[in-house]
């Protein structure tokens, strides 16, 4: 259960804090003394974003065969309750490289994204709306950000994809939620406590239910 604000690894020698090195301490008798890191990724997570993270079955992610699914809380209410979002995602050379939905970019792929509506409510007083979100196909670095805001819907305290103004809140809201790894041994299957409800974070507040997250999960599943 990755912390926000934490990255998976770092080459540079004031960076101290990543995930290798609190798995490394934790699990020293799982490192590997073959690499740099002492552990293997197959499965990324943003800097900011908080959640499940899987450090095995290679093949599975590589395969296509895992299912991952992330909760978020988007600026606005989200009138669709449901919705696919298709848009091709490039790099934007003028953008300092960033992944983005653009014409004329960089290597652009076709990516498909889904966006569930669970709750309607307000976040430090402002709509926002709690979604499930999938990555259909395409799988591009920040693509749920990238969809997310090109719907006009961008995640809460994602400052690269707000034009670099929602910087108030303590945390970008997003979160690996569910991950589903169907190995040839064993399934494996869990899931990240949700960090949105209102006892985790007061500046949440629900106001409509549009779908419950544990029925949207069994659908999934």
């Amino acid at each position: 259960n990755k912390h926000w604000d934490i990255r998976i690894d770092s080459k540079m020698w004031y960076e101290t804090l990543t995930l290798q090195s609190q798995l490394k301490h934790r699990f020293p008798e799982l490192a590997d003394p073959d690499t740099y890191y002492g552990f293997r990724f197959c499965h990324q997570l943003d800097f900011s974003t908080s959640g499940a993270l899987g450090g095995s079955a290679y093949k599975c992610f590589k395969d296509r065969l895992v299912t991952k699914a992330y909760l978020a809380l988007v600026r606005g209410h989200v009138s669709q309750s449901r919705m696919t979002i298709r848009y091709a995602i490039g790099k934007n050379t003028t953008e300092g490289m960033t992944p983005m939905m653009c014409i004329g970019c960089e290597n652009p792929k076709p990516c498909q994204s889904e966006l569930i509506v669970l709750e309607h409510g307000s976040y430090s007083g402002d709509p926002v709306t709690k979604v499930l979100l999938q990555q259909l196909t395409g799988r591009r670095t920040h693509q749920l950000r990238v969809h997310c805001s090109a719907i006009g819907h961008p995640v809460v305290g994602d400052f690269t994809y707000s034009h670099k103004k929602d910087s108030s809140p303590y945390r970008m809201m997003l979160h690996a939620y569910y991950l589903r790894i169907p190995t040839g041994k064993e399934l494996i299957e869990v899931c990240a406590p949700d960090p949105f409800v209102t006892t985790m974070d007061s500046n949440w507040v629900p106001h409509h239910v549009v779908q419950r997250l544990d029925e949207t999960i069994r659908e999934l599943k």
